[in-house]
C-alpha cells in the first residue's frame, strides 16, 4: 500500500550551490587525500588513494 508523500520545502538543495549544468552533470572537487594504500598483484603493485570530496563527509569518501 502506498502513502501519500507530503515534501518538505526546507529539504530543497538549489541547484546553482551544486553547479549542475544543462546535461545534469557537474564536478566534483577533490578537498583532501585522506589515505594511501597499495595493494599487491602477483607481479606488480597498485597504488590507491581515498579522496575526500568537497559537499561531502569523511564517511563517504572514496577510494
Amino acid at each position: 500500500m502506498l502513502k501519500k508523500c507530503m515534501g518538505n520545502p526546507s529539504l530543497i538543495i538549489p541547484t546553482e550551490a551544486i553547479g549542475i549544468k544543462d546535461n545534469l552533470s557537474y564536478n566534483e572537487i577533490h578537498v583532501q587525500i585522506v589515505d594511501r594504500q597499495v595493494c599487491k598483484l602477483r607481479i606488480k603493485e597498485v597504488a590507491s588513494v581515498k579522496v575526500l570530496w568537497r559537499n561531502k563527509f569523511v564517511e563517504e569518501a572514496t577510494w
